[in-house]
């Protein structure tokens, strides 16, 4: 569960984000919308810790990130915009790396290591490098990585980029059945049709603030008009 309450976030003079105030529940698949510039990367990096607000509160599943980062850090999976990882490092020894930051036993990230090769396909090249990694490739290794402590929370900003239809089908599949399970999920992209297909509810942010808050389920989908209704108030 996420918890943001009165979120500030300035840098000088600037007001990056401006009074957030939003609860996203246990295994909701949400959407966050914006434009470019519209405050949607540093509601992110306060939710992860990378930024500490100018004043409100950031709490993952009861704790605050600021107040018990560890705690909070450690039930959160991330997956930044750029996916990182280190070059020399083959993509076996990255994920073991980072179970050991996490304090997983060898023995478990071995064993979950092989459920992530399945889930994703990357056996064909988990013992490769990362400097020959394409893309798409490091993308599917970072998510694996996001995924390897079985967070409670998953925060993904673009989680789509650089994968061929196959790859992301595979990430789409596999996002919305942990939903199902109980895992949410925070996303942020720009591509609508995958918020339409994925998401259970939305929020739209613009100029630091939320304009728009929307619950999409059974009896009320978006039906293709998502576009419109971002172009409309985001114009």
């Amino acid at each position: 569960m996420i918890e943001l309450t009165n979120v500030v976030k300035k840098f000088g003079s600037f007001t990056a984000v401006n009074n957030v105030t939003l609860t996203v529940e246990k295994g909701q698949f949400f959407g966050f919308l914006g434009p470019n510039g519209a405050g949607k990367t540093t509601t992110i990096k306060m939710l992860t810790g990378l930024y500490e607000p100018t004043s409100g509160s950031c709490v993952i599943n009861g704790y605050s990130v600021r107040l018990d980062p560890i705690h909070a850090k450690a039930g959160i999976g991330y997956v930044p915009d750029q996916p990182f990882l280190y070059d020399k490092l083959t993509g076996r020894e990255f994920l073991h790396f980072v179970g050991g930051l996490f304090h997983i036993p060898s023995r478990i990230v071995s064993s979950r290591i092989e459920e992530l090769i399945d889930v994703f396909e990357i056996g064909h090249f988990i013992d490769k490098r990362a400097e020959e990694f394409s893309q798409g490739m490091r993308q599917r290794i970072v998510l694996s990585a996001a995924l390897l402590h079985d967070p409670k929370v998953l925060i993904i900003d673009e989680p789509l980029v650089g994968l061929d239809p196959r790859s992301a089908r595979l990430v789409k599949d596999t996002l919305k059945q942990k939903t199902k399970e109980g895992l949410t999920v925070f996303m942020s992209t720009h591509l609508l049709e995958i918020v339409e297909e994925l998401c259970d509810r939305i929020a739209i942010i613009k100029d630091g603030r939320i304009i728009h808050d929307e619950v999409q389920n059974e009896h009320h989908t978006f039906n293709g008009q998502l576009e419109a209704m971002f172009l409309e108030l985001t114009k």
